[in-house]
């Protein structure tokens, strides 16, 4: 990263904390232009940093007031108490600037993946998940690693009770195919859809784990045009130590 760039970071977090700062110390609803004429902030700056406190719930709004949110409170107590999806949100973040393509947690939900927390890639050419959304555990590499965390007897209920859809023409449907992919994600730790739910879209999944307890799945979906063995490694490397930093927190 340049210098430059490495210096608005800086500057932008300096901003963020004196913002926070001056809300808890003034102790009543302000106003941006309060904001901004205190800490010389300009308006157009300011609101997009008071937006994404508003959003990370360090900061409320009511009406055109700002105030202290319910996230600093939680912040202070003794022992915080935060939600898997607030445990995983950095961390997909960081996974998504890292490796700048579109990054997502999944958590199972029966037979199906569903998206607790996702970053989309600034790439013009990139693929998008939506929170919330769910699909098929078959479809997405998240789904195949979770696939591949079951123990044996709850993997043969699922292949009782499934029909496996084919999304494109390389979806692994058959149970004897998606069962040799689930011993092969045993064996590497890492899942692969190859365009199997949408064309064009290369997936790589890790299973997660807290107190060796599974509690969903990280991936990346990368566009196949820059796909390649080196993205391969790096997207792999950097899933296993994402996994692994949830796992020790």
């Amino acid at each position: 990263m340049a210098d430059t760039s490495l210096s608005t970071l800086v500057k932008s977090a300096t901003r963020t904390l004196d913002i926070i700062e001056y809300v808890v110390s003034r102790g009543r609803p302000l106003v941006a232009q309060e904001i901004s004429e205190a800490l010389g902030i300009p308006v157009s700056s300011l609101s997009y940093l008071l937006g994404t406190l508003v959003e990370r719930e360090y900061l409320v709004r009511t009406g055109r007031r700002y105030a202290s949110g319910p996230g600093l409170a939680r912040l202070q107590t003794h022992a915080p108490v935060f939600s898997l999806a607030d445990r995983v949100a950095p961390l997909v973040r960081t996974l998504r600037i890292q490796l700048n393509e579109t990054a997502s947690f999944f958590v199972r939900r029966d037979w199906e993946v569903e998206a607790l927390a996702t970053e989309t890639s600034e790439h013009a050419l990139r693929y998008a998940v939506t929170t919330g959304s769910r699909a098929a555990l078959h479809g997405f590499s998240a789904g195949k690693a979770l696939l591949a965390a079951l123990p044996d007897a709850e993997l043969d209920r699922y292949f009782a009770e499934t029909e496996r859809v084919a999304f494109t023409a390389t979806t692994i449907v058959a149970a004897a195919a998606l069962r040799a992919e689930i011993d092969d994600i045993r064996r590497s730790g890492i899942a692969h859809t190859r365009e199997e739910h949408t064309p064009g879209i290369h997936g790589m999944g890790r299973v997660a784990r807290i107190d060796d307890e599974v509690v969903g799945a990280f991936s990346v979906a990368i566009p196949a045009v820059r796909f390649d063995a080196a993205v391969e490694r790096r997207a792999a490397d950097l899933l296993i130590r994402t996994a692994d930093l949830l796992g020790s927190s």
